[in-house]
């Protein structure tokens, strides 16, 4: 596989967008997230602080590599249409974070997640059709988000009685 500098440029390019938007996202107006996370019931399985921030650059390196693939295949023209599917559950994903975080609204952070894992099915079916590869690295994605859905679902059922919830 010959793999150009404009290649590498456009990879480092959606490498660097993917994490650095949800950072940047995490950093306006989530700041007393921390408290009102640590104040919540959470199900015995809820995984520690800790692997959130382990866990998620590493599906946002394997959804950049899937995009890249997409788009090294079939370019910008010739896959506009699942590209643009990929930037709309990406944008959908980091919102999630600030409906979650910073508006602190576990149904609507439920409910919005539900829209992401559709989204995420979207984008892999429309992936499959340019590159196998790509589909297959958002399944660990996906997956994710289906456990992120249930432990929100869980939450906020735990949290159901508490006022404002």
């Amino acid at each position: 596989m010959n793999i150009s500098a404009r290649d590498w440029t456009v990879l480092g390019v959606l490498v660097a967008i993917t994490l650095v938007v949800p950072w940047a996202v995490q950093q306006f107006g989530i700041d007393d997230w921390n408290a009102w996370y640590a104040s919540l019931e959470r199900p015995s399985w809820n995984p520690p602080r800790w692997a959130f921030p382990v866990v998620w650059p590493l599906l946002y390196v394997m959804m950049s590599v899937a995009a890249w693939l997409v788009w090294r295949r079939s370019g910008w023209s010739g896959a506009s249409g699942a590209l643009t599917l990929f930037g709309v559950q990406f944008a959908v994903n980091a919102a999630w974070m600030w409906i979650f975080g910073g508006l602190q609204s576990l149904a609507g952070a439920f409910w919005w997640i539900v829209l992401l894992w559709v989204l995420i099915v979207a984008t892999a079916l429309a992936f499959r059709r340019h590159s196998g590869t790509a589909a297959l690295l958002l399944l660990p994605y996906l997956a994710w988000v289906s456990f992120a859905g249930m432990l929100t679902w869980a939450i906020w059922d735990m949290n159901a009685a508490r006022p404002g919830f």
